[in-house]
């Protein structure tokens, strides 16, 4: 196969995509944070939403989702802002240093367009990372060169007859006469495969039973022996460009092998924990988007006198709505620092985040269609943007990894978790607290992908942190008497849920398990959620220079009511007081084009407060 991934020079892609000057391989990361004045220039490249004359707008997203096409515009304009050098790391002379940064510049770009997140950026992070992993230092160059200057890698790991089961694909790379590999068979659902340079290709090199049978290579893709013309037309995310390759008959050269042969599925396992890290955090850019279309209209749609947002019901909808994007924002700010801090930890955290974000976000989803009515399918109109983002928001989730995956890689870790972290915490056995991972603007170590472990080994710095959440705010006196309350009722659900998972059967201690053991499982990620709420509470609460909002123990009071009411059994509403303090913040962010996240990032808008979609 001709080799495409041979680009222009350095010199020349670091002019293209911006890069640092002067970094090179085998370079420390350094742990800086230019993320904020990257997030700020991508708002201001992508302008006001709902401006009907801005290329980038809303308008023009729709109308590039009725045909069933990435907006050519916004791939013109993420080009020249240099996006393809955010999915390389610093030490290669891109601008990946921090997980928990690349997430929050990326939800600037979900909140607009999914697809065109998807489509032009999300697809080359997660094809790099192999290579970054496994790949020699020339193979690390050229995807370093091609990405950064604006070419696209793809991950093809899907088959149609077997999903997510990678154990079973089919294509095999089998050893050719004159040396290198013979490619047979092919891949589908691969987004963006018809328009690659490039692809990382799962492939079987070995037919012996075990885990080491499988082998990525890194190949070009002009051979004319490739077919590329598949495609697979979807409900959600229409514009991306899901198509499939068949490569029967394909010769590929020896070198396109990454790593070893058979290391893989090992390396898959790996890696894949930094992308269900970070990719949660971006999708909380759609419940932005969506809160933000529900919000306009119960604003403007008016009832009994006065405005919906004023009924009872709409407003706990609302409020609810938001209090669950900031559980999904914790949880996946503190995963991903998880992964420059506890990287041995990730295998269970970037699991966690990557079942429950999802869920929360789907579930959210429907009471606001509800909330919204009938408006909720109209593809005209200023609520146009609803339906898109409802159609969006489910394919996402099932992207890369499904929920049940999740929770079954987390299933076979229960019982050592419970014997190792979470039975000492409870005993008074605990290690002394650091609150480096939810100072959420402290600086990070470099990402180091080899000090990524398999499991997590038993250990959980996470919810082991509960008894000393619910210890601490029992000391706080009568205005956190809620929520220390409610920590201690999260810290019997731990000591519950360790006695629960130290007696599973063997049957039950595998990813083939039986439902009591997802359940767990369930239960244990709720858990996580809480103890990442909590954290990011206090450490905000004992910062002089923390946001006042996070400092206040009422919104984490609120996700720990939310999170348990999914634990049972069924709890009362709010506070009344609760519900208007949420309320107020979260009129007074969009009154001021403000993200409803734990950053409270400033919007780009043209004049005035933040309108409905399409507007």
């Amino acid at each position: 196969m001709t080799d495409l991934l041979t680009s222009e020079t350095a010199e020349e892609s670091e002019r293209v995509a911006g890069a640092p000057q002067g970094a090179s391989d085998g370079e420390a990361a350094p742990a800086t944070d230019p993320a904020p004045d990257r997030v700020a220039a991508l708002e201001t490249l992508l302008g006001d939403p709902d401006d009907p004359a801005n290329p980038l707008g809303l308008r023009a997203v729709l109308d590039a989702d009725e045909r069933g096409e990435l907006l050519a515009a916004g791939e013109e304009a993420l080009a020249g802002f240099g996006l393809g050098a955010e999915f390389v790391p610093v030490e290669f002379g891109g601008r990946f240093a921090r997980a928990d940064r690349f997430a929050l510049l990326m939800r600037s770009l979900f909140r607009r367009d999914a697809s065109l997140a998807i489509g032009h950026g999300v697809t080359s992070f997660i094809a790099g990372l192999p290579v970054w992993a496994d790949g020699s230092d020339e193979q690390r160059r050229r995807v370093a060169d091609l990405l950064r200057g604006g070419g696209r890698v793809v991950a093809a790991y899907t088959e149609l007859d077997h999903g997510s089961d990678f154990a079973r694909i089919a294509l095999t790379a089998r050893p050719a006469p004159g040396g290198g590999y013979l490619l047979d068979g092919g891949k589908q659902l691969v987004n963006n495969i018809g328009r690659a340079e490039a692809a990382v290709l799962f492939a079987r090199t070995d037919e012996r039973p075990g885990s080491r049978g499988h082998s990525h290579l890194l190949v070009g893709l002009d051979s004319p022996a490739v077919d590329r013309s598949a495609r697979y037309p979807t409900s959600g995310v229409r514009g991306c460009l899901l198509g499939g390759a068949d490569f029967t008959g394909t010769p590929v050269p020896a070198d396109a092998l990454l790593g070893e042969e058979g290391g893989a599925m090992e390396t898959v396992l790996k890696v894949f924990q930094v992308t269900r890290c970070v990719l949660p955090g971006m999708v909380v850019g759609l419940g932005d988007r969506q809160l933000r279309t529900v919000l306009s209209f119960a604003g403007e749609r008016r009832l009994y006198g006065g405005p919906v947002s004023a009924l009872p019901p709409a407003r706990a909808t609302l409020t609810g709505a938001f209090v669950d994007l900031l559980i999904c924002d914790a949880l996946a700010m503190v995963a991903a620092r998880t992964l420059h801090l506890a990287p041995r930890e990730a295998s269970v955290r970037s699991a966690a985040v990557k079942y429950l974000v999802p869920k929360l976000l789907q579930d959210s989803s429907h009471r606001l269609g509800v909330l919204l009515g009938a408006r909720s399918y109209v593809r005209e109109g200023p609520y146009a943007g609803f339906q898109k983002t409802a159609r969006d928001l489910p394919v996402v989730a099932l992207a890369h990894a499904s929920g049940a995956v999740c929770l079954s890689n987390i299933v076979p870790q229960l019982p050592r978790l419970a014997d190792r972290a979470w039975r000492p915490a409870a005993s008074g056995t605990r290690q002394p607290y650091d609150d480096s991972l939810f100072r959420l603007h402290d600086p990070l170590p470099a990402l180091d992908l080899g000090r990524l472990e398999l499991t997590a080994r038993g250990a959980d710095g996470l919810a082991a942190l509960l008894p000393e959440f619910a210890d601490d705010l029992a000391r706080r006196g009568p205005g956190h008497a809620e929520l220390a309350a409610l920590a201690a009722e999260f810290t019997g659900h731990l000591a519950d849920l360790a006695d629960r998972a130290s007696a599973l059967p063997p049957q039950d201690r595998t990813p083939l398990a039986g439902r009591r053991a997802f359940l767990l499982a369930e239960r244990y990620v709720l858990l996580l959620a809480a103890a990442a709420c909590l954290g990011v509470w206090r450490a905000a609460a004992e910062d002089p220079a923390g946001d006042p909002f996070l400092a206040d123990p009422r919104w984490a009071g609120a996700a720990l009511h939310r999170l348990a009411e999914r634990l049972g059994p069924r709890r009362g509403p709010l506070p009344e007081a609760t519900v208007d303090a949420l309320f107020a913040e979260l009129s007074a962010r969009h009154e001021t084009a403000c993200t409803f996240d734990l950053f409270r990032t400033r919007l780009a808008v043209n004049d005035g407060p933040a309108k409905g979609v399409d507007s």
